[in-house]
């Protein structure tokens, strides 16, 4: 294993020390338990964000913390759900009074401790809703989930609805308007390599030298079927034909898509295979009004991508357009 570490148990405390040391203007990061708030935390009279997962998969979470998105984020260890108390004081912390929303990945730790956590939070006169998502096409059920997995439109969900919160929506609609990005997103992925989790020391799963997995979720969980690698444009030609028929899209739709590295990737690659995704949409008359391509919500040191496309409408784009300023994601300030 080769990594820039010190001790693997305590790489999660160390990262977030460099984050108080790189984002003192944005965010306040709390210890035992472990959770980052945004610097002015609680806004008063807003709803307040809260998501969160295990570690690995910056930028996601603590890195979309700040103004226009997350309230605040819950850390677990690397690949492990963050526990009830994390982010229930972390819920408590944001509380501003105008009720909290809980964005919650479909893995079943992350579901299980959220839902003990707002029950918590709601015996001390919270209100807190919850939404889950679920956006990954690849496979119906996974090692640690019942249902789809919970993917790359968390981005989105956390960006649509860190504007409505951020411009005023009340809970209920913010909710709503949630839940509807989740139900017109998709997402797959794929890996070239597994990646290492530091305690463990060893890759997670093993791939040839020859091969590739399309489907992988974001904690190396099996996909839908390993193979040869292929040329980029074949590879984004079954990843878009499994998004695209699920929902299904179709032509008049507008997106927003994502081209999401999952950590080992370069960017000149990501681009390639943007330009075949593009290609592909404007054949079959979707049109993409806005993109991510990079670094997004990744899988530790994993070579692959990931594609997620959102079917917008005028109030998603508007509060996708609406400023951001996190470590993660700025624009607009």
């Amino acid at each position: 294993m080769k990594k820039l570490i010190n001790k693997p148990e305590d790489v999660v405390k160390e990262e977030l020390e460099g984050i108080v040391f790189a984002h003192p203007d944005l965010v306040r990061v709390h210890f035992a338990p472990n959770y980052i708030v945004r610097a002015d935390a609680p806004v008063k009279g807003k709803v307040g964000i809260v998501s969160g997962g295990g570690s690995g998969h910056e930028p996601l979470h603590g890195g979309y913390v700040g103004i226009g998105m997350l309230h605040a984020a819950c850390p677990g260890e690397v690949f492990t759900s963050p526990t009830p108390d994390q982010i229930y004081d972390a819920t408590k912390a944001v509380n501003g009074g105008a009720g909290v929303l809980h964005i919650v990945k479909n893995y079943s730790g992350d579901v299980m401790n959220f839902e003990m956590a707002a029950e918590m939070a709601g015996a001390d006169g919270i209100e807190v809703a919850s939404m889950v998502t679920n956006d990954d096409v690849a496979v119906q059920d996974s090692l640690y989930t019942q249902g789809r997995r919970g993917v790359g439109v968390t981005v989105f969900v956390e960006k649509i609805a860190g504007g409505a919160a951020e411009a005023g929506m009340p809970l209920k609609e913010l909710t709503a308007l949630a839940n509807r990005v989740n139900e017109n997103g998709r997402s797959m992925g794929m890996a070239l390599t597994s990646c290492t989790v530091p305690v463990a020391g060893k890759p997670t799963f093993e791939l040839g030298d020859d091969e590739m997995e399309i489907g992988i979720g974001i904690h190396g969980e099996p996909g839908r079927e390993r193979m040869k690698i292929k040329p980029v444009d074949e590879v984004v030609d079954m990843m878009a034909d499994a998004i695209l028929t699920d929902l299904p899209f179709k032509s008049g739709d507008r997106i927003i898509a994502m081209v999401n590295g999952m950590g080992g990737t370069p960017l000149i690659e990501l681009y390639v295979a943007y330009r075949r995704l593009a290609q592909i949409c404007q054949g079959k008359g979707i049109k993409i009004e806005r993109n991510l391509i990079g670094n997004y919500i990744t899988s530790l040191e994993m070579a692959g991508f990931s594609i997620t496309l959102l079917r917008a409408d005028d109030e998603m784009i508007k509060y996708w357009d609406a400023p951001v300023h996190t470590p993660g994601l700025r624009w607009g300030m």
